[in-house]
């Protein structure tokens, strides 16, 4: 029923929990088919639960082939846990061999939130990246860079706007006639930022994975679609055993792929065109190659759908090669909302929501003896009953934040259901590690703070 459809907003303050019905809705893929290389607790614990084509990247990674990551912030506040967690993913791929392109939203910032360009710097170096290095992110193989500076995001984005129309962003936003123009103008800023590390004066042409909180997904969707847009091969099953390989003729490129402008097909050219392809499928081992440049059609009944991904890359790098943009849709991850401390979802704009990563420690324990409790109403009660560590914040905290051993986390959740800890033991004991946490940050902040400057781009210096 429609009215059961789930509404994503990346601009909302609250946000569908309701993973399982998310994943359907929008086609993302399960986790639990893939094998991670040591994964992170944010793996293990079910925390990141979806993707889209992660495999690509896992196989770049497996055959020591170049992938990159991407993210990006919003400068305009403080950099609370809930931020943390996409830096821990970004870490993760970082060490698995992935280099890093963090966008700085600063023209968002300014548009949307009255940020000045000036400012927006500030808050980025300060309350970011800074805390990024303590983090532990690597700064030889991160890029830090302000949208403002870069002219290749703002020109791609502009450049891809005609792959859209307000009626798609209806339909993935749910703009009206009055949505704020610079909340129309912000996608594609995001189309230009997610796009632009495949161009050759950012790493060329590799996978590029985004980690993001499942709210975000509607960028994803619209970047996905107008990359695919611009392809000038299509690559598919095939109806029959195989791969289905077919030319997609644009204004760009119908002259090269034998379109003339009046209507009529320049065979030579076409029959040019399909004798590369099949050289390309050649040399990756392929020699039952069926071409059929009449019906615009190459099929390859050996290749199956996991040789897609190589045919792909393939066929990227020819249209490069003859003038074409060749982008790859960008993978994705998403992960759970960390509920905020008061139960309700976490927000910079809201203090009592989260831990900023700069509390002293008797803030921290004063918000995490605060916090929604999954106890119950008495001790005689609990102990009978148990609490319900789903819903216990300090529980929650320490499986998203603190706590790295899942065998003392299963005992924990064990003995909190089973009423042998209360509430208010609980939250001692996520004092006690959030401490440890944030002393050690504090620390770690003081130690890095001299390499901010090292995660610049030389455009953002």
């Amino acid at each position: 029923m429609e009215s059961e459809k789930v509404n994503i907003d990346p601009w909302s303050s609250t946000q569908s929990t309701d993973y399982t019905r998310i994943i359907e809705q929008f086609g993302l893929s399960n986790m639990n088919n893939l094998s991670l290389p040591d994964p992170s607790h944010l793996h293990r614990r079910g925390i990141v639960f979806a993707h889209r084509d992660l495999d690509i990247v896992l196989d770049a990674q497996k055959t020591g082939e170049k992938f990159g990551v991407l993210t990006g912030l919003m400068p305009s506040g403080r950099m609370h846990l809930g931020h943390s967690m996409v830096i821990e993913q970004v870490k993760w791929f970082q060490q698995m061999g992935g280099d890093v392109t963090i966008a700085v939203a600063d023209l968002e910032s300014q548009a949307t939130r009255g940020v000045s360009l000036e400012k927006g710097r500030e808050i980025a170096l300060t309350e970011y990246v800074a805390n990024y290095a303590a983090l532990g992110l690597n700064p030889d193989l991160t890029n830090v860079y302000f949208q403002s500076s870069r002219s290749e995001v703002q020109r791609l984005g502009f450049q891809l706007g005609k792959r859209t129309n307000l009626s798609e962003f209806e339909a993935i936003y749910g703009f009206r006639g009055e949505t704020n123009l610079a909340h129309v103008q912000a996608p594609m800023v995001q189309v230009g930022d997610i796009l632009h590390p495949q161009t050759e004066d950012y790493g060329g042409l590799r996978p590029i994975v985004v980690p993001v909180g499942v709210d975000q997904d509607p960028h994803l969707r619209l970047t996905r679609g107008i990359a695919s847009k611009t392809n000038w091969f299509n690559v598919k099953e095939n109806n029959g055993p195989g791969v289905l390989i077919g030319l997609s003729v644009q204004d760009e490129n119908a002259e090269l792929l034998g379109q003339q402008p009046n209507g009529r097909i320049d065979k030579k050219k076409v029959a040019s065109i399909f004798a590369m392809i099949v050289s390309d499928l050649a040399e990756l081992g392929f020699s039952d190659i069926n071409s059929n440049p009449k019906q615009g059609t190459i099929v390859v009944p050996s290749a199956t759908k996991r040789d897609m991904n190589k045919i792909r890359f393939k066929l990227l790098n020819l249209e490069r090669k003859l003038g074409g943009m060749g982008l790859l849709a960008p993978a994705s991850t998403y992960h759970h909302f960390a509920v905020g401390l008061t139960g309700e979802k976490m927000s910079s704009s809201k203090p009592k929501t989260t831990i900023f990563l700069d509390d002293d420690i008797d803030s921290v324990t004063k918000k995490i003896r605060k916090a929604y409790s999954g106890g119950q109403s008495t001790i005689e009660e609990h102990r009978r009953i148990g609490g319900n560590p789903d819903i216990d914040v300090a529980y929650q905290y320490m499986m998203y934040f603190f706590e790295e051993s899942d065998s003392y986390l299963a005992e924990l959740n064990s003995e909190y259901r089973n009423g042998k800890i209360l509430a208010g033991e609980m939250k001692q004991i996520c004092i006690d590690k959030a401490t440890d946490w944030m002393e050690n940050h504090h620390e770690l902040r003081a130690q890095t703070e001299h390499l901010v400057k090292e995660f610049l781009a030389d455009d953002a210096l």
